[in-house]
């Protein structure tokens, strides 16, 4: 019981540095190879975790800053170049030259009221924009936390695995299919989610800027973010798009934007997905989007490595339990 207590009252201790612990442990896996390699170079591995920590804020921290801040800055001012996309009189002109789809367009209209949505979402990115400006004393705090953790992580990571080894009822084969679990759910979630998604946005955001589209780099983040979540993906802001210029009368512009979205930004992600992935994930479509969409909603931006992380390791130690009881059953026959 004492136990049991000791580690309710450690994980209430340790929430309020939830987000901090997440990133440094992500951030500790994905570049584990680089600092093996410095701290084989030197004989101290304060030295080599410093230098790690050093080659990672400028590799990750100083380019994210400055291109968050430009995407979100940009897709602000963009914003206000989207609503009138979607005036009253715009909607009108379309239900009179498209008779047979006037009642869709009018239930659309009714049930959506976009230049609200548009208002919204600008609302939101431009707070999110001034929180990345600002670099609000939270957010320095918790930059400063995540590298203060990280150096720790990596100085000591053969401590904390052989503590692990100690402390945990787990055989060195489960431990490592434990650890190993780990490290491919993160790579997976972080270098096959995040990058895919990044280059679908890109190359949305392109079409939509070769093709004269207001606000490309606004839609491009949208894409981007939209394609992170399983199941949506960045044809939720292409296809009507696409859509919207076919009513418009632009056909050519409108198959463009269909056969891009199709064939370059949707199946880029099968292309890309599994030469950066392959495997590692080895999850169910529908349990990863329970565990991404339910990882943010529960803990916030921490739960898109969190939520998957937590699952993976779930379903291992269940397999691992299988395997004990097929051992068992197989002994006593």
């Amino acid at each position: 019981m004492a136990i049991v207590l000791g580690v309710v009252a450690s994980t209430f201790m340790a929430m309020p540095f939830l987000g901090a612990l997440v990133w440094s442990t992500t951030i500790a896996v994905l570049f584990a190879p680089f600092d093996r390699a410095v701290s084989g170079r030197l004989k101290s591995r304060s030295l080599s975790a410093l230098i790690t920590v050093m080659v990672t804020a400028c590799i990750v921290v100083a380019p994210a800053m400055l291109v968050a801040g430009t995407l979100l800055n940009e897709a602000v001012r963009s914003a206000s170049l989207v609503v009138p996309m979607f005036d009253t009189d715009d909607w009108a002109r379309l239900m009179s030259e498209h008779r047979w789809l006037a009642p869709a367009l009018q239930w659309v209209h009714d049930q959506l009221d976009f230049p609200d949505l548009v208002r919204t979402a600008t609302s939101t990115l431009a707070t999110w924009s001034g929180s990345v400006l600002r670099a609000s004393f939270s957010g320095i705090a918790n930059l400063l936390l995540t590298f203060y953790f990280l150096f720790y992580l990596l100085r000591d990571r053969e401590a904390i695995v052989e503590a692990a080894r100690l402390h945990l009822p787990l055989s060195e084969p489960e431990l490592a299919r434990i650890t190993g679990r780990i490290t491919d759910t993160i790579f997976a979630t972080v270098l096959g989610t995040v990058a895919v998604a990044a280059l679908q946005g890109g190359l949305g955001g392109l079409m939509f800027w070769g093709l004269g589209l207001p606000a490309p780099v606004f839609w491009g983040v949208l894409m981007a973010l939209l394609a992170i979540v399983p199941f949506l993906g960045a044809f939720v802001i292409w296809a009507p798009a696409a859509a919207y210029l076919a009513l418009s009368g632009a056909y050519t512009s409108a198959i463009i934007l269909t056969v891009w979205g199709t064939f370059v930004v949707g199946l880029v992600d099968n292309v890309v997905y599994p030469i950066l992935v392959g495997r590692r994930l080895r999850m169910n479509t529908m349990l990863s989007f329970i565990a991404v969409v339910g990882g943010l909603v529960f803990m916030g931006t921490p739960g898109v490595v969190l939520g998957p992380l937590l699952l993976a390791l779930t379903l291992t130690l269940l397999q691992i339990r299988r395997d004990r009881a097929a051992t068992a059953m197989g002994a006593t026959a």
